[in-house]
């Protein structure tokens, strides 16, 4: 999953790089707001490109003395960092650039440069869009698309695909608009074209933010996978009870496990270490992505201990007394 996104967002990178390059020279030739907008927008999109790819690098950093289980969460971090750059640069820049040219109108000049490289622009950013989605319907299986962002744990799955949906549509009122001020001669048009797109752009961010934010904070794994959890742990004939089982995602494909059971009365402790490793071993091997998991024995006779299997190596630790816990 983690390559697939790495491809789609290399081919969003170059694409919305050459779309930048070519929406400036006609904005410079022809002085329109709304393409100026666009440029902008393309910026910040090849900007974000490069922080994921950036965050995903980061992510792949082996666990440390300061980050025991590893660096995961950069990735999300720096998709939160690019919904803000969407919002305050992107967003912004186009809002006051439309605000500008309302108060301030004068008609497009050279018009066909526009729509040229208009032209060129929806079809960069359509084989870009396909890239990406092609990835996304992949990867999102049988869910819905607003259920498969929702429930997605890998941020450069969808956060491409958003980015240019909003720019395609972004394009298509960049169009609109040229092409109603060449008809009426209403030089407003191209200013409350950009407008218009920065509004899009805000709404993207604030959509984009929301998504990341709980990847950003710890959250569980999907619904599924903490049942498929909870029944391979009752199924073990040493397990009389299943208490909590939570889940977090320390990164896209690292899944954190802690569950908390009440084994049977009479067992010995080496029998309990036992039962601990076989049920590390079966979560980590029917369970995708998990890498991690702890588990926090409960005997009736002698109150709660702590029996954790390392995600690592697999070796549980012997149960302690619950006075030195």
């Amino acid at each position: 999953m983690a390559s697939g996104s790495r491809t789609v967002i290399y081919a969003a990178l170059a694409g919305n790089l050459l779309i930048a390059i070519t929406k400036f020279i006609a904005a410079a030739f022809t002085g329109s707001a709304a393409m100026m907008a666009e440029g902008i927008h393309s910026t910040v999109d090849t900007g974000n490109q490069g922080l994921l790819l950036y965050g995903m690098k980061r992510a792949k950093q082996p666990a440390d003395a300061r980050f025991p289980f590893g660096y995961g969460k950069e990735v999300y971090f720096w998709s939160f960092m690019v919904a803000v750059l969407i919002f305050a640069v992107g967003a912004g820049i186009s809002i006051y650039e439309g605000v500008s040219r309302l108060l301030h109108p004068h008609p497009v000049e050279s018009p066909l440069i526009n729509y040229v490289v208009l032209g060129l622009a929806m079809l960069f950013e359509g084989a870009a869009w396909f890239v990406a989605a092609r990835q996304f319907n992949r990867v999102r299986g049988k869910w819905g698309p607003f259920e498969a962002v929702r429930r997605g744990k890998d941020p450069g799955a969808f956060l491409v695909l958003f980015e240019d949906s909003a720019a395609m549509l972004g394009l298509i009122v960049a169009f609109a608009a040229l092409l109603a001020g060449q008809l009426t001669g209403i030089p407003q048009f191209d200013g409350l074209a950009s407008i218009c797109i920065g509004l899009i752009l805000a709404v993207t961010a604030v959509w984009l933010a929301i998504e990341t934010k709980g990847l950003l904070i710890g959250e569980a794994a999907n619904q599924h996978v903490v049942r498929d959890i909870r029944a391979l742990v009752a199924r073990d004939p040493a397990v009389e009870r299943v208490n909590e089982v939570l889940t977090m995602h320390v990164g896209p494909e690292f899944i954190l496990v802690n569950i908390s059971v009440r084994f049977a009365p009479g067992l010995s402790g080496e029998q309990i270490q036992a039962a601990t490793q076989g049920m590390d071993r079966a979560i980590k091997a029917e369970c995708e992505h998990v890498e991690r998991v702890f588990i926090e024995a409960e005997r009736e006779a002698d109150g709660p201990t702590e029996a954790g299997a390392d995600g690592a190596t697999g070796d549980a630790a012997k149960p302690t007394d619950p006075a030195t816990r």
